[in-house]
């Protein structure tokens, strides 16, 4: 039997042996000359593949081949990567999307990028973009022909910053004047720990081990960072047993940040209220975001005064600002942390080790880095001060004061009339 239709079917089926397997499938044909049609066609398709014969696919658009491709990785990817992957999408489509991807060439991709500087956008996000276009191109085989024709665009190395132990101590004094509860141990775990936002924000109570005084951080932003072990430190452990009793009905799935809402007195966006309510806590997911209160937090700490750790600056119309503990005077307020991002605080926490002569591959365990990039990392995250620099130098100098000092046996004399000539 080859092809039939099966009683009370207006569709015919194919029957026939390949290899010793039975292939039994509908032609989805209610003709049995298109039947036979469709059963040749699988025929010859099972022949191809058999002798490794690649069939060639029709070229796609580029909007249809970057679906296809953020449907295969997205079950791989973390929430962070896919929300990434989304956005570098919306500036690519306008470019791309309409074109065929066996049409995009070098040229193409070099105008987009000067594109884009143009907006405003970073080296390092455009370069994210184009990583989205290579990989899209790679799975179709068509990277590999542009390739030598394409150079990512130069990344600034300098961004982020480490704080002080004063700033700290303002930002944290700040975090805990916040209307939300969670901000403050949320900001001391990411110091303590040099965790990342969404690691912290996705951490559970399963993961603290209070008696072996460690966490096991989950799923991370790279491989190397996932499922890695952080001893915790005084403030870190004494953090989270306080923060525990929050929760005496714990479960070990409950997210040790959880969702919840605030209520309270007043509507001041800079001091909070005056009375928070805290309501509608939901332990079974994580806390969707601390943005508003962290960014209300570093805008507070304009208010700090630098004379004294107790006071802080209230508005005098005659005089500017005037501090309410030690009554000193200032016309505008300071810079304060506003420009700190949360980020910085895995800096402050890497320089810290860095600049105590921690060894780099412990560094690397601790905050997830893969090998081949260490290097690079602790080139970026390492934020050293004048002093500490000067403080490298010194065995130089000492070295230098041992020996003595060396000045030339014969100084040049002055005059002539080749006086000034480089010889």
């Amino acid at each position: 039997m080859s092809v039939y239709r099966p009683a009370g079917s207006k569709i015919y089926w194919m029957d026939f042996h390949f290899h010793g397997q039975r292939i039994r499938e509908s032609t989805g044909m209610p003709s049995i000359t298109r039947a036979k049609d469709v059963q040749n066609k699988r025929k010859r398709d099972l022949q191809d593949g058999s002798a490794g014969i690649r069939k060639r696919e029709s070229p796609k658009l580029f909007s249809i081949a970057s679906a296809d491709w953020i449907d295969a990785k997205k079950p791989k990817w973390s929430a962070g990567m896919a929300t990434i992957a989304a956005g570098a999408m919306k500036h690519l489509m306008p470019t791309f999307g309409r074109k065929l991807v066996v049409d995009i060439e070098a040229p193409a991709i070099g105008r987009y990028q000067k594109a884009r500087l143009a907006e405003g956008a970073s080296g390092r996000t455009v370069n994210i973009e184009l990583g989205c276009v290579r990989a899209v191109l790679k799975r179709a085989g068509l990277w590999a022909r542009i390739q030598p024709d394409v150079e990512m665009l130069r990344e600034r190395s300098d961004v982020g910053r480490a704080l002080t132990a004063e700033e700290e101590k303002v930002l944290l004094g700040e975090c805990g004047n916040s209307r939300s509860r969670i901000l403050r141990p949320f900001v001391t775990l990411a110091i303590e720990t040099a965790a990342r936002y969404g690691t912290i924000r996705r951490l559970q109570w399963k993961n603290v081990d209070f008696e072996n005084r460690c966490l096991t951080f989950g799923r991370d932003k790279t491989r190397a960072g996932s499922n890695r072990a952080i001893p915790l430190m005084p403030r870190a452990l004494e953090t989270l047993k306080f923060w525990a009793q929050s929760f005496p009905d714990r479960e070990p799935e409950h997210y040790v940040f959880p969702a919840e809402r605030i209520g309270g007195l007043g509507k001041d966006e800079i001091f909070g209220f005056a009375e928070a309510n805290v309501y509608e806590t939901d332990p079974t997911r994580a806390v969707g975001s601390i943005k508003k209160s962290w960014e209300a937090a570093r805008l507070r700490t304009k208010r700090h005064c630098a004379r004294c750790e107790p006071g802080r600056l209230e508005e005098s119309k005659p005089n500017g600002y005037v501090c309410n503990a030690c009554g000193g005077k200032v016309d505008v307020l300071p810079p304060g942390l506003t420009g700190v991002r949360f980020h910085d605080l895995r800096h402050t926490s890497v320089s810290r080790m860095i600049s105590n002569r921690v060894p780099l591959p412990i560094v690397a365990k601790l905050v997830g880095w893969s090998a081949g990039t260490l290097a690079k990392m602790a080139a970026r995250y390492g934020h050293f001060s004048v002093e500490e620099m000067r403080s490298a130098l010194e065995p130089i100098g000492r070295a230098a004061e041992e020996i003595g000092p060396e000045y030339p046996q014969n100084p040049p004399k002055s005059g002539g009339p080749n006086e000034g000539a480089i010889q």
